[in-house]
């Protein structure tokens, strides 16, 4: 039995596959970002979900791509953790981005692959090899057009008195925005950027206001020239985008593109259903 993981810092989807391809189980938990948790905190997602636990015996191969992967440090713990409780398995851990290209991108073509979800990411795929411009330093310092970067956006504005007086009702009416809450949670609780990005979907129900497209422009161009203009080909190849800011916010993306003489490629909400062709062709 494989196990494939697809994992934002929000939440993970497990999918378990027979050799033939056929789902046995789907099933979802926290996400499990390694950047923001401990051994113990990983441990408590997954104990948490039964079908996992009880699956753990026949697991064969585990096959985990995750935010917070992009260093050989954060693969190496996350790999000692899971080998330490899926015993029978091979593991394998890919940053986030291998799962985005696998479900994109068919083998042996170009293309620069984003992601924009909780946070964000940007690569080049040369048909064999991903390539990367921008190291990721963290929600904090990066993670332009993410659910974090936007949820941050919205809390700042409404403290600042810079939020549409109706929509700040709105907001309010939504959100325990007390201080002492937001607080506990940017600094006390974990995964501080998966609560900025709870903020986001507000942002989409609202996207077709100027307040909101400002902020929605913005970030996506901060993030077309900060991550994409990075390439020097990013004008001859097309560009994907995998993550559920990029689902709701395509068609937005596709006219800035444009703009920048920039090809649009495929846009999905998650890439587990590309992963699940991708590791049956390897039986």
């Amino acid at each position: 039995m494989r196990l494939i993981v697809d994992s934002g810092s929000s939440k993970a989807d497990w999918i378990a596959i027979n050799t033939s391809g056929e789902m046995l189980f789907s099933t979802q938990t926290l996400g499990l970002n390694p950047e923001v948790l401990t051994k113990e905190d990983i441990l408590e997602r997954i104990h948490s979900n039964e079908t996992l636990v009880n699956a753990i015996p026949n697991i064969t191969h585990l096959h985990f791509y995750g935010a917070g992967c992009g260093t050989d440090r954060m693969k190496n713990f996350l790999a000692t953790v899971f080998q330490e409780l899926f015993t029978t398995a091979k593991v394998e851990v890919f940053e986030d981005t291998f799962a985005a290209v696998y479900a994109t991108t068919p083998k042996n073509e170009k293309a620069i692959v984003c992601i924009l979800g909780t946070g964000s990411n940007c690569s080049y795929f040369d048909g064999t090899q991903l390539q990367q411009k921008v190291q990721s330093l963290g929600y904090i310092a990066m993670d332009d057009a993410s659910g974090n970067r936007f949820g941050r956006h919205l809390i700042r504005a409404y403290y600042f008195n810079a939020m549409p007086e109706e929509m700040a009702q709105e907001f309010k009416k939504q959100f325990d925005l007390d201080a002492d809450v937001i607080k506990h949670n940017l600094y006390k609780e974990p995964n501080p950027n998966a609560y900025l990005a709870t903020f986001a979907p507000f942002l989409i129900q609202f996207k077709n206001t100027e307040f909101c497209q400002k902020i929605i422009r913005k970030e996506l161009e901060t993030f077309i020239e900060n991550y994409i203009m990075q390439f020097e080909n990013c004008k001859e190849i097309p560009v994907h985008f995998v993550g559920s800011i990029a689902y709701h916010l395509q068609d937005e993306i596709g006219i800035l593109l444009t703009q920048y003489g920039i090809q649009t490629g495929k846009i999905l909400k998650r890439p587990i259903d590309g992963l699940i062709q991708y590791h049956t062709n390897e039986n």
